[in-house]
């Protein structure tokens, strides 16, 4: 049976967390922690300990058997590190495959450090659309993709009308490169002409594919609403699972856990996929639910995933617990799961982000080892970690490999490494390679070269590139705000990083990155900026963005700073299902307007 090896050595300058003394074969899993806030007990057995189901929350009995530990499989949540999280997962949030979602579980990464290259827990989910990105766009995608607004119905119309074929195979491969594109609106379109005119006999990974294109264009309401829709016959579990993932990409826990709970009284198998859909999401937003996930899946005897794996060790890596992510990773070689590259990557990424440079140059190394066969495939990924841990050697060697031939990937992630080096002119050269080879670049390649000048500081290249982005016609997106956004912060003009954000938001109508709105929060954090920082606060919570710690993390900072009272501001957090650590609790009653002090008791 599979175990997932608790850390046993105390980390310095970690916190205290709460874990029992539940064991699976040789491995102890922490059951449960409240950020710093111990309880203590005797030990107890698994069974002392069951998950059950309520109507609106994942929840857990608890047994009395915890004792203090200063590890546990995930690490507290909100601790120091929350902002390196937020940047792994919430950087790119917007920009998720455009696969469906009931297709590889990896494309619910969102952006985080997992890679979504594999498929070790494909659960028969694949459908039709899993074809070759590598074949080239179809004459049909060409005609719906051309088909301006609202019209696809008419230029499908016509393709019909004019008698070109229309098989399940040209469907399937014109879906999948609307998605490549995120045209999920055509998509969507696409989709309802083909039931509307009876051109497709809907299976259950059609109407999953309706409802992930709702969810992505419409929302989550309306894909919960589009189900009553569906036959009852087709109504199984890849359409709650669609819905599952898609509440995961929203980061909206309570629905997921709705979902999650309505497949079960459904009676549907529980699978890795689904229990993975919930550890993405707690790595994100509440480690503190990871161990309760975990013994479910013991329970119910659901066998991780190196997915799983590689959202553990994520985990463990994005909290800075380096111990425990090499005990993760131990147990996962005595299950007989090898690390692949990409469970590599993410490996070296978290030794280098903690300074661990001869580790993570000892897994870039195996990275090489594991790729032999293909050696340039691993460039992509090494190239920028080699940036990170300023050995340039390293990337003239790589980028040598690459340089008489180099893959786009290659090109983009040279223009990383030579920014993290603060090579600026290296990166520019490769960027100008890229344009003289390729005619159209996406908002992602420009936001690539961007962030070299926003690491540097060079508030004026930023600006003339962004200039030149929306004068080749290319859409300037929320990751370019992004970049925009971290560039004049980084010169000191905040107030024009806000302006320009609220200017964007109120132009395009499109929600901007949890990253461009905590950069400027945290800044007025710094400055004692209350006003400001409540309404940066105020205006992610009308965009949607479910509250988070590093959100309240921020506002209570500003608080401080200003040396001001804060009404009501526990229960805020506790309206918002987050919960102080140890730290946060002393700053909360360092801005309590009701505290007691020496000099009050003496004036009562």
């Amino acid at each position: 049976m599979w175990a997932l090896r608790r850390a046993s050595t105390p980390l310095r300058n970690q916190g205290y967390r709460v874990r029992t003394s539940y064991v699976f074969g040789n491995l102890e899993i922490p059951c449960d922690w409240e950020g710093n806030i111990v309880r203590s007990g005797t030990t107890a057995a698994i069974s002392d300990r069951c998950i059950y189901f309520e109507r609106n929350s994942l929840a857990t009995r608890q047994s009395s058997g915890l004792y203090i530990s200063s590890h546990g499989l995930s690490s507290q949540a909100g601790a120091d590190n929350s902002e390196k999280e937020d940047d792994l997962e919430d950087g790119f949030s917007e920009l998720e495959d455009n696969k469906t979602a009931d297709e590889n579980e990896e494309d619910r990464t969102s952006g985080s450090e997992i890679d979504d290259d594999d498929d070790d827990d494909d659960d028969g989910t694949q459908d039709a659309e899993n074809i070759s990105t590598k074949r080239a766009p179809s004459e049909l995608f060409k005609a719906i993709s051309s088909a301006p607004g609202l019209s696809v119905p008419s230029a499908l119309d016509k393709w019909v009308s004019e008698g070109k074929e229309l098989s399940r195979a040209d469907i399937s491969l014109a879906m999948l490169n609307l998605r490549r594109r995120r045209m999920f609106g055509k998509a969507l379109q696409f989709s309802e002409w083909l039931e509307a005119k009876g051109q497709l006999d809907f299976i259950d990974r059609d109407y999953a594919s309706r409802l992930d294109l709702i969810a992505k264009v419409r929302g989550l309401y309306k894909a919960e609403s589009y189900i009553a829709q569906i036959p009852k016959s087709f109504q199984g579990e890849v359409i709650y699972r669609t819905l599952l993932a898609n509440c995961v990409i929203a980061n909206n826990v309570k629905k997921a856990e709705e979902v999650f709970n309505k497949m079960k009284d459904l009676e549907f198998p529980i699978t890795t996929f689904a229990c993975n859909q919930l550890l993405l999401l707690y790595k994100r937003l509440d480690k503190r639910k990871i161990a309760d996930v975990l013994l479910l899946m013991e329970k119910e005897n659901v066998k991780p995933s190196l997915f799983t794996y590689k959202i553990l060790i994520d985990a463990k890596g994005v909290s800075n617990d380096m111990i425990g992510m090499e005990q993760v990773v131990d147990t996962m070689k005595a299950e007989g799961i090898e690390l692949d590259v990409t469970a590599l990557s993410i490996l070296a990424k978290h030794y280098a982000s903690c300074g661990l440079k001869d580790k993570a140059k000892a897994i870039l190394k195996e990275m090489e080892d594991v790729n032999s066969k293909d050696s340039r495939w691993h460039c992509r990924i090494s190239l920028p970690l080699y940036g990170e841990l300023q050995m340039e050697d390293e990337v003239r060697r790589l980028w040598k490999i690459c340089e008489s031939n180099p893959r786009f990937e290659e090109y983009m992630a040279a223009i990383v490494a030579w920014g993290k080096l603060k090579n600026v002119t290296e990166a520019e050269e490769i960027f100008h390679m890229v344009l003289k080879t390729w005619k159209k670049l996406s908002s992602k390649q420009y936001s690539t070269m961007l962030k070299v000048y926003t690491d540097n500081k060079m508030l004026t290249k930023g600006k003339e590139l962004v200039k030149q982005m929306a004068d080749s016609g290319c859409r300037v997106d929320p990751l370019t705000w992004d970049a925009v956004v971290k560039l004049y912060v980084e010169a000191g003009e905040v107030e024009k990083a806000d302006s320009f954000l609220q200017k964007a938001v109120q132009k395009n109508q499109i929600k901007p990155l949890f990253t461009s709105y905590m950069i400027i929060m945290d800044q007025y954090a710094s400055r004692g900026d209350v006003h400001n920082a409540e309404k940066i606060f105020h205006r992610m919570r009308l965009l949607g963005y479910v509250a988070r710690f590093s959100q309240f993390q921020a506002l209570i900072r500003a608080y401080v700073n200003a040396k001001a009272p804060a009404y009501g501001m526990k229960e805020r957090m506790k309206a918002d299902n987050v919960f102080p650590n140890k730290d946060l609790a002393g700053k909360l009653a360092q801005i309590d307007a009701f505290r007691r002090t020496a000099v009050s008791d003496l004036l009562d």
